[in-house]
């Protein structure tokens, strides 16, 4: 009888980015059924998107990096904050050398080097781009549940992947809908808002490899993506969920999103 908590590491971690992929892609299919979605809940769904990747940034990672810390040679803090730190620069090179245009902005601010790739793609790649740490986060969280320490359970990367999944289904509807305004067919706007997802199990399993390599490295490579997708949410998510208004909305949406994400932590983990 197939039991996934008797899978190896990294098969858990592909798997469950696979998952998360799968939502990405049924709410990416939301265009088929969706002429015009409302933009309050848009911005609701981006404002969800950000209270998760927040919450999960502090419960499921950077919490249990510290306390994998505590005791050790170095304070505590201090390989979380060094982490924390790597991570979010990382996704600034990241930002600066690859071209992308984030949802709802006009093509004016394009971000990283020149380029005469369509605005479609353009928009395609910035959420690969935030889902990078997404698919890394889940992955570290496999490979450090499988150094059989209390702080890291396999429950409680069950809980990431889940709490990521489930803010990947608006996001997928989010991708795939402005593709849709921009002039793509149906299925073109569905086959690259999924699409968007694909690095997710990719990253998982670096993520994973990374840390069952080398169980130093842990308590960084968690903050390292507590850091990633920290930046996202500030450089990304934040701003997108209010450029066109309903800033209420997408707070309470942020609120929810951690609000849920933390019940999942710490029930499940």
């Amino acid at each position: 009888m197939f039991n996934f908590f008797e899978l190896p590491p990294l098969l858990q971690a592909l798997l469950a980015t696979i998952f998360t992929w799968g939502l990405t892609a049924i709410g990416a299919a939301g265009v088929f059924f969706v002429s015009e979605p409302n933009k309050k809940i848009m911005n609701g769904m981006l404002g969800f998107a950000a209270g998760v990747m927040i919450s999960a940034s502090v419960w499921s990672l950077l919490i249990p990096a510290i306390e994998i810390s505590a005791g050790g040679v170095l304070p505590a803090w201090l390989p979380a904050a060094i982490g924390f730190m790597a991570g979010g620069v990382f996704l600034q090179v990241l930002d600066r050398i690859l071209p992308h245009l984030h949802l709802g902005f006009p093509e004016s601010k394009t971000e990283g080097p020149k380029t005469s790739l369509q605005r479609t793609t353009l928009l395609v790649l910035a959420i690969t781009l935030h889902n990078i740490p997404e698919g890394l986060a889940v992955g570290v969280a496999f490979g450090a549940a499988a150094a059989g320490l209390p702080f890291a359970t396999t429950a409680g990367a069950v809980a990431l992947a889940v709490g990521i999944g489930i803010q990947n289904f608006p996001e997928g509807l989010a991708v795939s809908m402005p593709l849709r305004r921009e002039g793509l067919s149906l299925l073109r706007s569905f086959w690259y808002g999924q699409l968007s997802a694909v690095v997710e199990p990719v990253a998982a399993v670096v993520g994973a490899a990374a840390v069952i390599a080398s169980r130093a490295i842990l308590p960084y490579a968690m903050a390292f993506a507590a850091g990633a997708m920290i930046f996202v949410v500030v450089e990304e998510l934040i701003p997108e969920s209010q450029v066109e208004g309903s800033a209420d909305v997408a707070t309470l949406g942020a609120m929810l999103g951690f609000l849920i994400m933390m019940v999942l932590d710490v029930a499940l983990g």
